[in-house]
């Protein structure tokens, strides 16, 4: 379990079933029932501008990807995260489709690269709460 003085992440309705999924150590993503096309972070609405459906499920993906960009943070951003440093956040491209923030761990920051493979892992936070991590893919 995290330190407590981090922050938790905060739920709101149309995001519960993300985050029940990631409670349970899967990578579910909304699915547009017109297009097919997924989308993060999760709305009401389809992202493709042809299309803007309101109908979607709820699909769990590969949880595959490979580094879209990335920066290496060298001072945390309160104390909580000095124990942290240095970690890496990345931006995920999914297999998917879509593009997700995250942090690339189980690596030394200096590995990481624009085009690496990476899976996810998922750290629990609390009791219920986990977030979604990326390392690189074995």
């Amino acid at each position: 379990m995290a330190d407590s003085a981090k922050p938790l992440p905060q739920f709101t309705p149309g995001s519960e079933p993300y985050w029940d999924a990631l409670s349970n150590h899967e990578l579910r993503l909304q699915r547009c029932d017109v297009c097919a096309a997924f989308r993060f972070y999760p709305s009401p609405m389809c992202h493709s501008p042809d299309c803007m459906s309101l109908g979607y499920d709820w699909v769990e993906v590969s949880g595959r990807g490979e580094v879209f960009t990335h920066t290496v943070v060298h001072r945390p951003v309160s104390e909580a995260w000095v124990d942290d440093t240095p970690y890496v956040i990345a931006m995920i491209k999914l297999d998917e489709g879509p593009v997700m923030m995250s942090n690339v761990v189980d690596c030394d920051p200096g590995d990481v690269h624009i085009g690496l493979p990476v899976e996810v892992v998922f750290r629990d936070l609390a009791e219920g709460v986990s977030l979604p991590c990326f390392r690189p893919a074995s």
